[in-house]
């Protein structure tokens, strides 16, 4: 596989993961289409063309060096100067995959967030209310990024002579995809079953082990979970905590995510919602992995770094 390939791979599965209709995506692209088609000729020359068949504005190869057939490959929840360093004492690496966003695909991970509106709506909060709710807290994203050094990592791998990409939300996608079949399957009544559920799963098994394993943040053992709805594993970053009584008034009852700030913590619980953090670099680590599995069976080889925990569920092992 050249570079392209597993670039294409990658959006491939993230939108047959998506939580969105297959139709959905593609409307969302054709909108784009049609709005790139309006724009001047100047706007057009700073106009990402790669979100006109890519909807993941996070997830994007971020410098070609040399456009080879690909071995080896160096992969990590957070990529940077000291992760390329690393690449360059192995010196056998021919791909850098961080899942976080880089470049301009961390300037533009805001953009990424409305996919919440809509698997919002899935659960029963009406669109216009997710996406008046949202737009605030996307604008709020956006600003706090634009202070970011977003190509600090990409120049480093530029001048060492890498291959570089990331794959944010299409690993999410997996993640929460995997995380929403099992739950759906197991249908946990206590919030107690919850946890141990997501704690037979391996990425979240190890990560216990260092103390960063699932963890009720609000609610109990005891409780009951009611209806439980996966929001905030994938979809950029956390939405307004605005949002949880509206949850909490469609007949939401426990909410899966992958970490929560103090804000949206207080709003929680004065929603009454319960709220089950599974885990951050853990969830991470899954998306990422059932994403690696598919580079694994067509023969290449991996290299965890920087968190990653890996755990392989390909047939070859």
């Amino acid at each position: 596989m050249k570079i392209n390939d597993i670039y294409n791979l990658a959006i491939e599965m993230g939108s047959s993961a998506d939580f969105r209709s297959k139709e959905g995506i593609e409307k969302l692209l054709q909108k784009r289409k049609e709005e790139y088609g309006k724009l001047s000729p100047k706007e057009k020359e700073s106009f990402d063309l790669e979100s006109l068949r890519n909807p993941f504005s996070d997830s994007r190869i971020l410098h070609i060096a040399q456009d080879k057939e690909i071995k080896k490959v160096l992969v990590g929840i957070d990529i940077e100067p000291a992760e390329i360093l690393l690449a360059k004492e192995l010196g056998d690496i021919d791909l850098i995959i961080s899942h976080h966003p880089l470049g301009k695909a961390l300037a533009t991970l805001h953009e990424v967030m409305e996919l919440q509106c809509d698997v919002l709506a899935q659960y029963g909060v009406p669109i216009n209310i997710a996406e008046k709710l949202m737009r605030g807290r996307i604008s709020e994203v956006a600003r706090g990024l634009n202070r970011v050094n977003h190509q600090r990592t990409v120049d480093a791998a530029r001048i060492l002579g890498f291959n570089l990409m990331c794959l944010h939300t299409v690993c999410d996608n997996l993640a929460a995809r995997f995380l929403k079949e099992k739950i759906e399957e197991a249908k946990p009544e206590y919030l107690g079953e919850l946890i141990d559920l997501l704690e037979e799963i391996p990425e979240y098994k190890e990560a216990r082990k260092i103390g960063a394993g699932p963890k009720i943040f609000v609610g109990e053992r005891k409780n009951k979970c009611g209806k439980i709805a996966l929001t905030e594993i994938t979809g950029g970053t956390e939405g307004s905590p605005k949002l949880y009584q509206k949850m909490a008034q469609v007949g939401i009852g426990t909410v899966v995510g992958m970490h929560i700030s103090e804000e949206h913590k207080k709003e929680a619980e004065s929603a009454l919602l319960n709220v089950v953090i599974a885990g951050h670099i853990s969830s991470d680590s899954l998306g990422v992995n059932i994403f690696l599995d598919e580079l694994e069976k067509r023969g290449i080889e991996i290299v965890p770094c920087s968190g990653l925990i890996r755990v392989s569920r390909s047939t070859k092992h």
